[in-house]
């Protein structure tokens, strides 16, 4: 039999208290979410009889998740990011803003200063063997003019799944720049086919997937910043087409109009043209962003992230 107290006046009465709403000191906003973080907490030991060794497991995996720095990477995998962009998708569509390249979650692998180019840019270094990437599009308002000096901010990983700054065996701002569209809009880079990637499977994110039964894979994808001044910042990527995990995302950021076609081409002249040896891909994909309705929509959201120096 469930012994329930979480909706007695002394237990509402002590959770008041331990989440400080009964001192003057203090931020009353976090007072509040903390508040409702620890009803809802007990209401879960209470209703599904959570043990005592079962609670100390729970409490041991944060400190795991902490020491392996994955919070960020199980927020991703339990959908809470994504659902973050439901809630602002759903604003939006009550504000009756349409259209547009739609938004996708960031992640936890951003690393702010990445080097400024003009209108095109290499993002590798030259030492991962993988197949040579040309990507191009062009950034538009949404009557489809041009929009010039955008800044496209763009990061993926390596053919192995990994990102600098975070691998140490990369050089440091490796497949990331910022690139400044051209007067007609454009942008184009050269970099490597980025590979699709899973969880660390001795972490803690994939053993808590195990234990629901899901996997921990990514598709291979493209992370973008999208900023103009007068425009709404956009944070989004692109998934490319093919992929076996293309529609079974564990991060749930895949969006049908956001899955990129890519050509690969073995043509020994195209190859010379293009200056490679060997097979090279090719994508073209291009962004539109809504005009900004305050001075705060210009500027990315707020969150703690790495900062290379």
């Amino acid at each position: 039999m469930t012994v329930k107290l979480s909706h007695t006046e002394a237990a509402r009465q002590f959770l008041d208290e331990a989440s400080g709403l009964t001192h003057h000191a203090g931020n009353p906003r976090l007072k509040v979410v903390v508040n409702a973080i620890l009803q809802h907490t007990v209401q879960i030991i209470e209703i599904h009889q959570i043990s005592p060794e079962e609670f100390w497991t729970a409490v041991n995996y944060l400190n795991e998740l902490g020491a392996r720095g994955e919070a960020g990477l199980l927020a991703a995998g339990l959908g809470l990011e994504h659902y973050l962009d439901l809630l602002l998708d759903a604003k939006d569509q009550q504000a009756g803003i349409h259209g547009g390249t739609p938004r996708t979650i960031e992640g936890p692998l951003y690393v702010a200063g990445a080097p400024l180019s003009e209108h095109e840019a290499r993002l590798d270094d030259g030492q991962d063997a993988g197949t040579v990437l040309f990507m191009q599009g062009r950034v538009f308002d949404l009557a489809g003019q041009p929009l010039a000096g955008a800044v496209v901010d763009v990061w993926h990983a390596n053919t192995q799944g990994n990102y600098s700054y975070f691998d140490p065996n990369q050089s440091a701002f490796n497949l990331r720049r910022r690139i400044v569209t051209d007067d007609q809009g454009n942008y184009r880079f050269r970099s490597i086919v980025p590979s699709g990637y899973g969880c660390p499977p001795d972490g803690p994110t994939q053993k808590l997937l195990d234990g629901i039964g899901r996997h921990g894979q990514r598709p291979a994808h493209i992370h973008f910043f999208l900023s103009a001044p007068g425009y709404r910042h956009l944070t989004t990527q692109i998934n490319l087409a093919g992929d076996q995990y293309l529609h079974d995302d564990f991060a749930y950021a895949t969006r049908d109009e956001l899955i990129a076609d890519i050509r690969f081409n073995d043509d020994p002249a195209a190859c010379k043209e293009k200056g490679v040896e060997g097979r090279f891909a090719e994508i073209t994909f291009d962004f539109t962003l809504h005009p900004s309705r305050d001075a705060g929509d210009e500027s990315r959201r707020q969150r703690v992230r790495a900062l290379e120096s």
